[in-house]
């Protein structure tokens, strides 16, 4: 097996199934990952996993909102591969475009259940695990750029990514001690299926190019500019970096 940046490094990458989840599988495991491909549909983990080259991907269906199926995630890398070393906490969701007053609470509830406790379930079961075993183990959690600068009409949405931030570096600081690293990645508007959400259900080329074109650099981020980012930060080039809040956005938090 070639060698990699992330070699033999037991990944779990959540929200694997599609968009920048399936970018980040695929780059970890050209890097020599092994990677747990962690979704919540079984068919999008599976098409995922069985495409990662020399059997390095492992589908696995879970739900992050429950704490037991992180615990299950744990037993499944160690049992398979003896250790899990990298989290990529990616799963997410996002809103229609409208007015912050006519968002239901339930929806808001539903963001704060998928984007951002998913960062609690997840530390409570591999911290004490990396304790455990003498320190060590990775983080890096999905944020968005509308955590440092929120604009209309996704508010609340922006408000559960500005809170994984604030954890990302909270947990930064309180883990370092431990060899336990925490960073973020804070992309711009990608073109995944979140893509088609964001523009009431359909995606068009006026919509595409009327995002693109607050972009200084003239285009939305991509899966495989995420997952280059997120590869470096798991990896041993990035050793001494803890609480950053890497900008993947073309620019866009300076327009």
């Amino acid at each position: 097996m070639s060698t990699g940046r992330l070699t033999n490094k037991v990944t779990i990458v959540t929200g694997a199934g599609t968009g920048f989840g399936a970018g980040i599988a695929a780059k970890f495991a050209s890097e020599g990952a092994r990677v747990l491909v962690w979704d919540i549909d079984s068919a999008s983990a599976s098409a995922v996993a069985s495409s990662l080259p020399n059997a390095l991907g492992l589908a696995f269906e879970g739900d992050v909102t429950k704490p037991a199926d992180w615990s299950r995630a744990l037993e499944t890398c160690v049992q398979k591969w003896g250790s899990v070393d990298v989290l990529v906490n990616n799963a997410g969701i996002v809103y229609p475009a409208m007015s912050s007053l006519d968002v239901e609470e339930k929806v808001v509830d539903r963001l704060w259940d998928v984007n951002v406790k998913p960062l609690y379930h997840s530390a409570k079961v591999l911290v004490p695990y990396w304790k455990e075993r003498g320190g060590g183990g990775i983080v890096v959690n999905i944020s968005s750029i509308s955590a440092p600068r929120p604009r209309p009409n996704l508010v609340w949405y922006a408000a559960s990514k500005g809170a994984v931030t604030a954890t990302t570096r909270g947990l930064a600081a309180e883990m370092a001690p431990f060899g336990i690293r925490y960073n973020c990645i804070q992309p711009v508007i990608a073109e995944t299926n979140m893509l088609t959400v964001i523009q009431g259900g359909t995606d068009t080329p006026e919509g595409r190019a009327a995002l693109s074109a607050n972009i200084p650099a003239g285009r939305m981020a991509r899966p495989a500019d995420v997952a280059n980012a997120a590869c470096y930060l798991a990896s041993e080039e990035a050793s001494f970096l803890t609480g950053v809040c890497l900008d993947v956005d073309g620019g866009r938090s300076l327009a």
